[in-house]
């Protein structure tokens, strides 16, 4: 693992943002306190591994704030992207000693973390803890399965769409514009990634995004900066409800 910083506790978990997205969520006051004896906190840098695949990890934890990507590498040397962890999703498996990812901060992230072994002990003590997990690894089963409707049957402007949509929505540092209905949001992706994410070819992905700033579905400043100015919109060209979708 690269070197990295630990930090102390930023905040209280009754003020954390994703204190009711994450795994801690069910949790009530006595077991909040138990997680807060095994918990810390790191700072990942833009570009900085977190863990390497079949490296063995002594945490698991939640991403607070920033997005990672996880890729898998083949034999042969080839990569694939295969995930994005936005806030509030949980890395590392209990239970299993090393990683199957390797996991890359994309962005600037600060990772909740709690010592892996009294972590493990407190899933079989803390039923809200479990429960809680499980819900979570059936609802990232219930993505990767629609994520496979993404790639085998959506084309590439719904692709992009699909993807935009899952940021603008998840990104806890994103925020809501009550008068406009918009929502404003950092691309955590370099045209490059998204490509490689989608199955799609550079070219392709930047035609699309041009596209859809050209018919209004969004505003981009720079290459990074992202306007959504109807959600709705969004949500159609991306082949979903408009009223919440497979990605709420």
């Amino acid at each position: 693992m690269m070197q990295d910083e630990k930090l102390k506790s930023p905040h209280d978990c009754e003020d954390c943002p994703i204190r009711h997205r994450a795994v801690c969520a069910r949790c009530e006051a006595e077991e909040l306190e138990q997680l807060e004896e095994v918990k810390y906190y790191r700072n990942f840098q833009a570009g900085q591994t977190v863990i390497w695949s079949g490296d063995k990890m002594d945490f698991v934890g939640s991403v607070v704030s920033g997005i990672a990507t996880l890729t898998q590498t083949m034999e042969d040397g080839r990569t694939q992207m295969v995930g994005l962890l936005l806030p509030s999703d949980f890395v590392g498996r209990p239970g299993r000693e090393g990683s199957a990812y390797d996991v890359v901060a994309t962005t600037d992230m600060v990772m909740c973390c709690f010592r892996k072994k009294p972590f493990e002990q407190l899933m079989e003590r803390t039923p809200h803890i479990a429960q809680r997990l499980l819900e979570m690894t059936l609802d990232e089963l219930d993505a990767a399965r629609e994520w496979m409707l993404v790639l085998g049957r959506k084309n590439a402007r719904e692709k992009i769409a699909s993807l935009l949509s899952i940021i603008a929505r998840r990104d806890a540092t994103l925020h809501l514009r009550p008068t406009e209905g918009a929502l404003v949001f950092d691309l955590p992706l370099t045209r490059e990634a998204m490509a490689d994410y989608l199955g799609l070819t550079l070219e392709t992905v930047s035609r699309q995004i041009s596209a859809l700033k050209r018919d209004g579905v969004i505003l981009l400043e720079g290459k990074r900066h992202v306007t959504v100015p109807d959600v709705s919109r969004l949500m159609e060209e991306a082949g979903d409800d408009s009223d919440g979708g497979m990605f709420a």
